[in-house]
């Protein structure tokens, strides 16, 4: 069964590197957290550390927001250590403020609904979970294409704030711009100031 928006999330638990050591992790770790769930293909690839160290680097921008981030393939934990153990001109990601999650049989991307059978490895997922564990966003980008860390957050940024405000947002909102009613006046009242 797919993931459903506004639906739990599905639960997790596996092994990643936090901080450079081994350490199980689970959905439930996050209660009362905003989740940025990312699956990539495979460890030592091109795309996948673009997306990897991006998110890493930016981080603490997540952080600020209550929401944590972390990242998914269906590599070992062994293989995520090595690679984060590798230097980035090297080819590796070099050290990480992220967890890497190992899901090696495949099930927290099956659950998820980004496993590619065929080749066994997770397509790119991108999840937003909230603070309640229901799902919020689902992004399933093809192999070849990598995702935007500034969008990811302003996603967030969005959901938090309709969720505190009980208006929404407007297409490219970011913080500090206007939103809308919920309503045909507040649309109209929206448009008539655009």
């Amino acid at each position: 069964m797919a993931p459903e928006l506004t639906k739990p999330a599905p639960y997790f638990e596996g092994t990643a590197v936090v901080n450079g050591a081994f350490k199980t992790i689970k959905l439930t770790d996050y209660a009362g957290k905003y989740v940025v769930l990312f699956f990539y293909p495979l460890d030592f690839t091109f795309v996948c550390p673009t997306e990897i160290i991006a998110f890493s680097d930016r981080v603490e921008e997540f952080k600020r927001i209550n929401c944590e981030v972390i990242a998914c393939s269906t590599d070992s934990h062994f293989s995520h250590l090595a690679w984060i153990n590798t230097s980035r001109k090297d080819g590796g990601i070099g050290k990480m403020n992220i967890p890497v999650l190992a899901d090696k049989s495949g099930k927290i991307s099956r659950d998820y609904g980004v496993y590619e059978e065929k080749q066994g490895i997770a397509f790119r997922g991108l999840f937003i979970i909230d603070e309640k564990g229901r799902l919020r966003q689902i992004t399933i980008n093809d192999l070849p294409v990598g995702r935007s860390v500034d969008e990811t957050l302003r996603l967030v940024q969005a959901l938090q704030f309709t969720d505190k405000n009980g208006e929404v947002c407007p297409a490219g909102w970011k913080p500090g711009d206007k939103t809308m009613k919920p309503d045909v006046q507040g649309s109209k009242e929206y448009f008539k100031n655009t």
